[in-house]
């Protein structure tokens, strides 16, 4: 019973047969609906609205423009809110806005009694701007003269933040040591979509002086209070329901159209509305994973000793802030833990406005694209001296008990030398680094690999708190309520097993409410950064902890035992010595719901306020074959081998580095957002947008290294996130063995591969 069984997703038998209820199930029939009016110009200003054909087009009930909304600039990331000024998130994004930042900018919305007079009046709003040239990349961004995007905020850098460890500087390292090998190298990820199965969704109403929105969103109780800040009404008149969610990924831990859907409602006297995305407009007018650009340099002896390293980095924010410097500052810190520098170590970040789609959360915060670079620059300053990869690994990686030296973040349970042990027995490294090693012709293999590390949830950068409630029913059975959310990871299911290993309640006789409502849900700020085993698993041990004292207390007046020598066993209050079965659960709790003498409704709720953290680590190996002329990279084998800590629950542990190993694939290979010179998205469909299929991908293996970490609740850590970091940089690096051609950006399609091979005379 309870941690590490395979138990069956307590969720499995509604969404298989049709059953589970999302956003788009639970809509009223009789809902009027909204369509957002976007720009078509990507830096600019609105001038002028005609609304009049527009108006005309029967069944429209009212248009809104971006004159017509508070002045009011809100924040929108899903981070927990901070009574510190200095902490808060950037504010600077409007219900709709008047100055356009992107292309497919908010600045309008027409509401109609159905979707064909929305979308009409929609294509027939006429808009006048005022136009600026579009700044695309951060280095137009950043150039003397460009427009500024946020004229409270002089010039286009959104933040920078630096650091140096070591006691002296990159050049004085070199200037010591003349010796050293150097290698100086920019690498470049691209901007990628979450591609979600469900589209941003929600409706929203008035009922008794509240304004209610369901949402399909990771962040419920975030995005109560974003409302209320975005509409300058008071959080408590504002209520969230959150039911079953079609995927999220990172793209709904951002607060993204439910604050105009809470207005428009208010603009129709309270009458339902709903608020549906398209594809398209998820595609280009939600989130992205940043595109970042990477200055590094590294310095290594003859014998693979890393001496210094320099850091440089470029995040292209896009039009608004979102969750703004801290996935390149996620991205620094990553660079700086996965290895040791013997003497330096230089980091400068850069958050840059620009005019293209906005930047945001997407699994991994910034650590895939600084995995790209920082094991890119790894492979190539093992190459520079002649020395097998995954040795230099072991010489330089972060050791046992790493603690970084600003966030005090300690490595308490170090798997990762263990990760890469089994991986290199896994791909049959040695052997096949040798066979690959002189190739000719025009097909060649190759293996690589790629080391990770991740931290557990977000502390001590921000709050890290959760809450949960337990409810004994009359039955003897359990109501589990979580604030975080279950978002197709199968968190409710872990939930369920930890309640199960606390409270000696089989998890068939637990029940958990896996919609959350923030007028009812305990609070929890959501699903994002790897948290909810660890800090929200912390709540429910706890909570479970004080349900089962509650028991056991009534248990000892009901048998004239003490406490202390009961326990409870498969749904029976036992003698903790004999084991021997005194009441069933059920008999116990009837009686104290019904007791004409001593009559106790048995709860528990409580909140955790974590204030630890540890890492995650693991490593992925690869074996490629590439086709040179064809441009094409073809995985013939690839491992993940993750160190999570105890898992709670094998099977879907597995499933979780499956599908981060997927994203990590089309990451690595084909997918791309790509923009014309205007700004305009070129690709927002999933038929240009390349996702890979089934057919594109390998088996996908996996392995783990359980060491039970002491900080987790149950001795587990971070994996919901790490399956995607390592893929990318594994492959290149598998490409770099097979042909001796690197590749220093993403993705590795067969255009760039080619014109790579092309310049190296390869074909």
């Amino acid at each position: 019973m309870g941690v590490g069984k395979e138990l069956k997703r307590v969720d499995a038998y509604e969404k298989v047969t049709g059953g589970a209820k999302y956003v788009a199930d639970l809509a009223p029939k009789d809902l009027l609906v909204a369509k957002v009016v976007h720009s078509t110009i990507a830096n600019g200003v609105v001038k002028s609205f005609d609304l009049e054909e527009a108006l005309k087009v029967p069944g429209v009930v009212k248009i809104v423009t971006c004159f017509d909304v508070p002045d009011i600039q809100f924040p929108t990331p899903g981070h927990p809110w901070s009574v510190e000024a200095a902490h808060q998130d950037v504010s600077d994004r409007k219900l709709l806005n008047t100055r356009v930042r992107v292309y497919g900018d908010d600045i309008a919305a027409v509401i109609a009694e159905n979707e064909i007079a929305a979308n009409r009046a929609a294509r027939l709003v006429k808009v006048e701007y005022e136009v600026y040239e579009p700044l695309l990349t951060t280095d137009e961004a950043m150039a003397e003269g460009a427009t500024t995007l946020h004229e409270e905020k002089p010039g286009n850098v959104l933040a920078h933040s630096s650091f140096q460890l070591g006691d002296m500087t990159f050049d004085q390292a070199l200037k010591e040591e003349p010796s050293l090998h150097v290698i100086e190298r920019t690498y470049e990820t691209q901007p990628v979509q979450h591609c979600h199965l469900e589209v941003p969704v929600s409706y929203a109403y008035m009922a008794n002086g509240k304004i209610i929105v369901t949402s399909s969103t990771q962040i419920p109780h975030i995005v109560r209070r974003v409302i209320g800040q975005a509409l300058g009404v008071p959080w408590g008149q504002i209520r969230v329901i959150k039911p079953y969610i079609g995927g999220g990924f990172g793209n709904k831990q951002d607060v993204l159209y439910e604050p105009l859907n809470a207005f428009l409602c208010t603009q129709v006297g309270g009458r339902g509305v709903r608020l549906e995305l398209t594809r398209e407009e998820t595609l280009a007018c939600t989130r992205v994973r940043h595109a970042i650009k990477f200055h590094v340099k590294g310095a290594v002896r003859e014998d693979g000793t890393l001496v210094a390293r320099k850091f440089e980095a470029y995040s292209n924010q896009g039009g608004y802030a979102s969750h703004g410097h801290a996935i390149v500052a996620n991205a620094a810190n990553a660079f700086k833990q996965l290895y040791h520098e013997e003497k330096a170590l230089e980091s400068d970040s850069y958050t840059v406005y620009t005019n293209i789609t906005v930047g945001g959360a997407m699994r991994g915060y910034g650590i895939p694209q600084s995995d790209f670079a920082t094991e890119c620059l790894t492979d190539d300053l093992a190459n520079a001296i002649g020395m097998d990869p995954l040795e230099f690994r072991f010489k330089n990686c972060m050791p046992e008990g790493y603690v970084d030296p600003h966030t005090k973040v300690k490595f308490n349970s170090y798997g990762l030398k263990k990760c890469m042990e089994k991986g290199r027995d896994y791909i049959h490294w040695d052997e096949k680094r040798k066979a690959y090693g002189n190739q000719t012709g025009p097909v060649r293999r190759g293996v690589g690999m790629a080391i990770f590390c991740y931290k557990t949830g977000v502390y001590p950068i921000s709050l890290e708190t959760a809450s949960c409630r337990m409810i004994l029913n009359q039955d003897g059975s359990i109501q589990l309520q979580m604030g975080a959310t279950e978002i197709g990871q199968g968190a409710d299911t872990v939930f369920t097993q930890m309640a199960a290993e606390v409270t000696g309640i089989t998890e068939e006789r637990i029940y958990i409410v896996s919609t959350q409502d923030t007028d009812i849900s305990p609070f929890d700020t959501g699903a994002y950064a790897s948290r909810q085993t660890y800090v929200s698993g912390k709540a429910l041990k706890q909570t479970a902890q004080l349900l089962k004292e509650r028991i056991l207390d009534y248990g000892s007046y009901l048998l004239k035992m003490p406490s202390d020598a009961l326990d409870i066993q498969d749904n029976n209050v036992v003698d903790k010595e004999s084991r021997e079965c005194l009441v069933t659960l059920e008999a116990l709790a009837t009686e104290a719901f019904y007791s004409l003498d001593r009559s106790v409704h048995i709860t528990a709720e409580s909140t955790y306020h974590c204030k630890e953290n540890t890492f995650s680590s693991g490593a992925c190996f690869a074996e490629v074959e590439v086709d040179m002329p064809l441009g094409k990279i073809k995985v013939l084998n690839i491992i993940n081998v993750h160190d999570s800590g105890t898992l709670i629950n094998p099977k879907l542990a597995e499933a979780q580095v499956h599908g981060g190993m997927s994203m990590g694939l089309g990451y690595a290979l084909s997918e791309q957002l790509l923009f014309d010179r205007s700004g305009r998205p070129l690709n927002d469909n999933l038929l240009d947008y390349k996702l890979p299929t089934a057919m594109d991908t390998p088996d996908l293996h996996v392995d783990f290294v359980q060491l039970d970490d002491p900080t987790g609740p149950f001795g587990n850590k971070a994996l919901g996130e790490p399956p995607a970091i390592p893929v990318a940089p594994a492959i290149r690096n598998a490409l770099l063995h097979a042909t001796g051609v690197a590749v220093d950006s993403l993705p590795l399609d067969p255009q760039k591969l080619v014109s790579h091979f092309k310049e190296a005379g390869l074909i």
